[in-house]
């Protein structure tokens, strides 16, 4: 011990009392001040490593919390310690899960405000083994099993000296938005990319000129806080392949950029790739919004791993059941984050900052909404804290807030999700537009509905088409592809022998499941695909494009790839050649949105901004079940004129009588029915003016016509 009353190790370590804020780990001169919450433990131990992959700890420090605790924040100041280090706790205190406490003092805890984390690929996740006939259930065991030698660690990171060449947000206006969904990993890691780096923040760096090409605002990424791609132990019965946790939605490192989407393998690295890969995207006009989970962790249920917050304080950060031992599962992956407690709150409103100010993500899509409005029972609260602050942080103004509006606890939201300052993943866009196209009857009113901007769900809360995201696909599902090449899924490949994923996806085949040299068969599908995505970009809202369906990328009848690393899900860009007709569609369909103002504005068309029109041209009967409909959307010439758009789901042809243009004639477009390039018609290239009163539809088409004047 020194003259200052500080301890000191080795002769080179001094522990010190420290600072209870901020929470996490502050870097400072000459040592690192830790703190850490635990309301219930009755001791706190911190591990030192020197170096990341050490198995030991270098140093192994008892708070004393006579002197490093205050009320529930256990901290310490640390000196001769800096960047390279690495670092995790263990918590002491009561095992009795009857009562939500589950301290393990053999079990290694990553800090929830770890900045970074090493080793997590090669965590060992051991569980509790389930029931034992003369013990009973297991859980109520504490493992003996010490994991420090093969725990994750959360890394000692260095002042930031990221150079970010004056980046800030975009703040686009959602009106000019355009999302395209991906994976940093599925994204390049196939060797067809012909990327430098596959699979990582760099390689999607290399497909930026891709992106600008196509004419997409913001790439959403599937999630990137880090987890354990490793944590399965399933295989797959038809190859014996080990599963892996692909998607991601099993969060570990709640603050910490993924460290397997990093080229580098030196720790810390990924903290530097994800700002450059931002910056990049930023440089080319494009936004980063980030699929965050908020409802549930990688700790799974009862017999789930210790990992963080439950070796922390289980009873503060879970929502518990059946008096506290198991827990209310709102999210179907075990557990349920208690989020409106004002210690969670806090946590995840300090993540999200962390993500904006030192990360420069311009927005977030929040997994599974609806659970950030359960209380501690898990009842829907009328105005949950944890959402109103986020709303109205004054750091998080300007970023972008999807919703999920739903969960597995039978909360459905959709148009009702709290407020203005939230957009909605519109499930019910993906319903009714896939079944109108599908030829299902009675769909043409919620068809025209969606069409608008889905007046009829979010109007009477206030809202405006841009809380609507509209999308036909999404990562949870058929990519469009497969939406018109199977009647249902195929997912035995995930080991579950085919009862995971949803048996509702209002699909077709055409005549035979799977792929096919049917050439009828094929011209149907691919027209199938045009009318959808032209769909989706002539609607008011905001369109989120499912990344790789503007090359028809398959996932060959698998709808709930969650768990499939390898060429199920992985983006073959040798299809991009075999299918530049739908790329060049989809790119030039984009533009056409661009080039339309009237197609993006924020409001819903007033009565005398648009007039639809049955095949006799009269005003149509929302009542009747034909498959068919048409409208004229009356665009000021500022705002790319007048357009006629007419919808044809029949199986066989159509005649509508056209409605006259204001002024002049009208001009082909688009028409999904003809060979490329006579699908879509550029405004360099000359287009057919149609002088005819009647215009004959295909079965299962779409036209597009604009007056010029």
């Amino acid at each position: 011990m020194d003259n200052k009353g500080n301890d000191i190790l080795s002769g080179k370590i001094v522990i010190s009392r420290g600072s209870p804020y901020p929470l996490g780990i502050t870097l400072l001169k000459g040592g690192v001040n830790f703190a850490v919450f635990s309301r219930h433990a009755t001791g706190m131990r911190l591990l030192l490593f020197e170096e990341p992959s050490r198995k030991t700890p270098d140093f192994e420090i008892d708070l004393d919390p006579r002197h490093h605790r205050m009320g529930d924040i256990w901290y310490v100041q640390i000196s001769g310690i800096g960047t390279g280090w690495s670092y995790c706790f263990k918590a002491d205190g009561p095992y009795l899960p009857e009562k939500g406490f589950r301290f393990n003092i053999k079990k290694a805890l990553v800090d929830p405000y770890a900045r970074a984390l090493h080793n997590v690929a090669s965590w060992d996740f051991d569980k509790a083994k389930g029931y034992d006939s003369a013990r009973g259930p297991l859980d109520l065991f504490p493992s003996n099993e010490d994991n420090t030698s093969t725990s994750a660690r959360a890394l000692i990171m260095g002042h930031d000296d990221f150079d970010w060449k004056g980046d800030s947000l975009l703040k686009k206006t959602w009106c000019d938005t355009i999302i395209y969904e991906t994976h940093v990993r599925g994204l390049t890691i196939h060797p067809s990319s012909a990327v430098k780096h596959p699979g990582t923040y760099l390689g999607l760096v290399e497909k930026i000129p891709y992106l600008q090409e196509l004419g997409i605002t913001a790439v959403e990424l599937l999630p990137v806080q880090d987890f354990n791609e490793n944590e399965l132990t399933t295989r797959n019965p038809l190859t014996g392949e080990r599963l892996k946790n692909y998607w991601g939605y099993s969060p570990v490192g709640f603050f910490a950029p993924k460290q397997g989407y990093a080229s580098s393998s030196k720790p810390g690295d990924q903290v530097k790739e994800f700002k450059k890969m931002v910056r990049q995207l930023h440089k080319a006009g494009i936004e980063l919004i980030l699929d965050v989970v908020f409802n549930h962790t990688a700790e799974g249920d009862e017999l789930g791993p210790t990992l963080h917050l439950r070796g922390f304080d289980n009873s503060i950060y879970y929502i518990l059941d059946n008096g506290g031992r198991r827990y209310k599962n709102f999210s179907g992956c075990g557990n349920t984050l208690n989020c409106n407690h004002p210690v969670v709150r806090d946590f995840i409103l300090e993540c999200l900052r962390h993500w904006v100010v030192e990360m420069h993500v311009d927005g977030f899509r929040f997994d599974l909404a609806s659970v950030l409005g359960r209380d501690n029972q898990g009842n829907i609260l009328p105005n949950p804290p944890v959402l109103e602050h986020i709303a109205e942080d004054p750091i998080l103004r300007d970023v972008k807030l999807i919703a999920e509006a739903w969960d597995v606890g039978g909360a459905y939201q959709v148009g009702n999700f709290h407020g203005s300052r939230w957009s909605e993943w519109n499930g019910r866009y993906r319903d009714d537009v896939r079944r109108f196209w599908r030829g299902d009857r009675g769909m043409v009113a919620d068809f025209a509905s969606r069409l608008c901007g889905s007046a009829d769900l979010y109007e009477h809360s206030g809202k405006q088409p841009l809380n609507s995201i509209n999308f036909v696909t999404c990562h949870d599902g058929f990519t469009l592809h497969d939406l018109v090449t199977y009647s249902k899924k195929h997912n035995e490949a995930n080991g579950e022998e085919n009862r995971d994923g949803s048996d509702t996806n209002f699909s077709a085949n055409y005549g035979v499941e799977g792929e096919t040299d049917d050439p009828e068969i094929n011209r149907i599908r691919t027209r199938q695909i045009k009318n959808m995505m032209a769909t989706l970009l002539l609607s008011r809202g905001v369109p989120m494009i499912l990344g790789g369906d503007e090359f028809r990328r398959t996932q060959r009848g698998n709808n709930n790839a969650y768990c499939q690393d390898n060429e199920i899900s992985w983006y073959n860009w040798e299809y991009l050649d075999s299918n530049r007709e739908i790329y060049r569609f989809t790119k030039e369909m984009i533009a056409f949105r661009k080039r339309h103002p009237v197609l993006r504005r924020d409001e819903f068309y007033k009565p005398e901004e648009i007039t639809w029109f049955d095949s006799r041209g009269e005003y149509p009967d929302w009542s009747s079940d034909t498959r068919h409909i048409g409208c004229v959307i009356h665009g000021h010439p500022d705002q790319g004129g007048e357009l006629c758009l007419i919808f044809n789901a029949e199986p066989e042809p159509v005649v509508f009588d056209l409605p006259r243009p204001a002024k002049g004639n009208w001009f082909l477009a688009v028409d999904t029915a003809a060979i490329s390039p006579a699908d879509i018609f550029p405004p360099h290239k000359p287009r057919p003016v149609v002088q005819s009163r009647q215009i004959k539809l295909v079965p299962r088409s779409l036209v597009v016509l604009a007056q010029l004047s």
